[in-house]
């Protein structure tokens, strides 16, 4: 394989990883608070490409408007996600919670079919973002150096937020204890639900840009993205936002690598997740940045 064939496709898997990065946030801020897996999270991520879609299709807004009011609907959607699903059940036990969570995903898809209906939709394109770009004998679309950037600029915004702000302070207080933190002032329930906000703005950011890197849609389309996220955030530690990074760029460059070296195996590029959770699994269970912390019952 020559250098410039290499780093094409490295240059393919940081674009991708940098999605899964996004998406596998969502997943590891809200077990960092709630000890508990949104496994609605997939199903958020795939509105947030219908709200985009319809708002350009339906709406004829502009691309730019349109991406922003699919954002806030998004970060709107998991709010109620949250107040709807999980925080009615805050104090039962971890088993019912996560029925319920399950319950939010099933709920969301099927309401997707019922509403848009299940056939395939064409994203928008966007010519900013398909235009080819050129760098030595490298060609690539001008979204795939877009996504790192943005995922990046979006990185530095949110350590900001959690390590400089009073929101920020609040949040890291209530992953330690909530009763503690409730003591001290912060607004538990607040603090939560700005957290499910933050997490599926996140996962709007990754959706639209994903919308606009693999142009097609379906209700169905949350669960792989979303599987793979949340494996990408176990393998980096989950409740470890620098993890859920790292994860998501060693998921992305590795299935891009596979197909790159194997082409054989280009069918289990899916499965190459699956494998990688095990591994990690075996060999250090708490995930690559994860700590051990003990199990509150």
């Amino acid at each position: 394989m020559s250098f410039d064939l290499f780093m094409q496709y490295l240059t393919n898997g940081i674009s991708l990883g940098s999605l899964y990065a996004l998406i596998a946030i969502g997943y590891t801020m809200v077990y960092g608070i709630l000890r508990l897996i949104n496994f609605a999270h997939g199903e958020i991520f795939m509105m947030s490409l219908y709200f985009a879609f319809y708002g350009v299709a339906l709406f004829a807004l502009p691309w730019y408007i349109t991406f922003v009011v699919a954002i806030l609907m998004t970060a709107l959607l998991g709010m109620t996600v949250e107040r709807a699903a999980y925080k009615p059940l805050r104090h039962s036990p971890r088993i019912t919670i996560m029925v319920s969570a399950i319950g939010a995903s099933f709920f969301l898809q099927n309401l997707a079919v019922v509403i848009f209906g299940g056939r395939p939709k064409a994203f928008p394109t966007v010519p900013l973002f398909t235009q080819v770009i050129r760098i030595g004998n490298i060609s690539m679309q001008a979204l795939t150096l877009y996504i790192p950037v943005a995922t990046v600029a979006l990185l530095v915004g949110l350590h900001f937020l959690i390590h400089k702000t009073k929101t920020g302070l609040g949040m890291r207080a209530v992953s330690k204890d909530h009763d503690t933190a409730r003591l001290m002032g912060v607004n538990v329930d607040r603090t939560i639900t700005i957290t499910f906000a933050i997490g599926s703005i996140l996962a709007a950011f990754g959706g639209i840009m994903w919308g606009m890197k693999f142009p097609q849609i379906v209700p169905t389309m949350g669960l792989i993205p979303g599987l793979k996220c949340f494996i990408a955030a176990v393998v980096g530690g989950i409740g470890n936002i620098s993890g859920a990074v790292l994860g998501g760029f060693i998921l992305g460059i590795g299935e891009i690598m596979l197909v790159a070296f194997l082409p054989g195996l280009t069918g289990y590029r899916d499965a190459f997740a699956f494998v990688l959770l095990i591994v990690i699994l075996l060999v250090k269970p708490t995930g690559l940045m994860g700590e051990k912390t003990a199990e509150k019952v």
